[in-house]
């Protein structure tokens, strides 16, 4: 969720964090000797405050993985301002991002939040984030035949190539990460061995080859809203990918990294 050009209005209103979103024990804060934060990040408290608190920490649940494919789905065409400080509201509309409270929206719901001023209004991203959620409950489905009937080619994501079981990921720093079967496996399946070295915005990448298999293969397994631009920004996000730049008071934040940007792979 790496904002694109500043190129829309000014939110009035600013949003904190939610409390309960993946946070870093004692933070450092930037420092005189510090590069200073990456441009997005500085435009306003709420912005900062994401960017300290949140963007590049690891998530591996289901539900935090959902809501921010949702996410960067609005985001589309906008700025993550726009979306950021309409997260609260967006939960809210979404019921929390619970993947089978949304997967039953029926038309009904989705005209209701065509009249949600609250949210982005956008009838395509919108009904996107129900095929996203029903596309997460595929996913479970296919977990769940797996382990009822276990044999070759079971387990398996709707490319018969992407393992849905939940696996550890090694870190650089800190215990493995523990990452849950079905979209939280298929997502991280694709955590690179190497993570750019950014020292300016001009080096911080936009989408990679990674990033496109990532968004193809999402595509293949019915989601939504999601290509190679958007599937970088989640990597970042999420802490697959270090982009803060090199001597950042928050590079290596994610732990799965070495100083050097490769991360061991047992």
């Amino acid at each position: 969720m790496r904002p694109t050009t500043e190129t829309q209005e000014t939110i009035a209103r600013e949003e904190t964090v939610r409390e309960d979103a993946p946070r870093q024990a004692d933070v450092p804060e930037a420092t005189e000797t510090a590069p200073p934060r990456t441009p997005w990040a500085s435009a306003s408290s709420m912005m900062r405050a994401y960017y300290d608190r949140e963007w590049g920490l690891p998530v591996t649940d289901e539900r935090g993985l959902y809501e921010r494919l949702c996410l960067e789905g609005f985001q589309a065409g906008l700025s993550w301002a726009t979306v950021l400080s309409r997260r609260e509201a967006f939960r809210q509309a979404f019921d929390g991002f619970d993947p089978e409270a949304v997967a039953a929206f029926d038309e009904d719901r989705i005209q209701a939040l065509m009249q949600d001023a609250a949210i982005i209004r956008s009838r395509p991203k919108i009904t996107a984030a129900v095929t996203n959620a029903r596309a997460v409950l595929q996913l479970r489905e296919r977990v769940r035949q797996a382990e009822e009937r276990p044999g070759p080619g079971t387990g398996l994501d709707a490319t018969g190539t992407v393992p849905l079981t939940g696996f550890a990921l090694p870190r650089w720093a800190g215990e493995p990460l523990k990452i849950p079967s079905g979209l939280p496996a298929l997502i991280w399946s694709f955590c690179p061995q190497t993570t750019p070295h950014p020292e300016s915005p001009e080096q911080v990448p936009t989408s990679s080859p990674v990033s496109a298999a990532l968004a193809k293969t999402l595509k293949r397994n019915g989601f939504r809203f999601i290509g190679p631009t958007s599937a970088y920004a989640l990597m970042e996000a999420i802490g697959m990918v270090d982009t803060h730049w090199v001597g950042s008071h928050r590079r290596g934040v994610s732990g799965i990294f070495s100083p050097e940007g490769t991360r061991p792979s047992s």
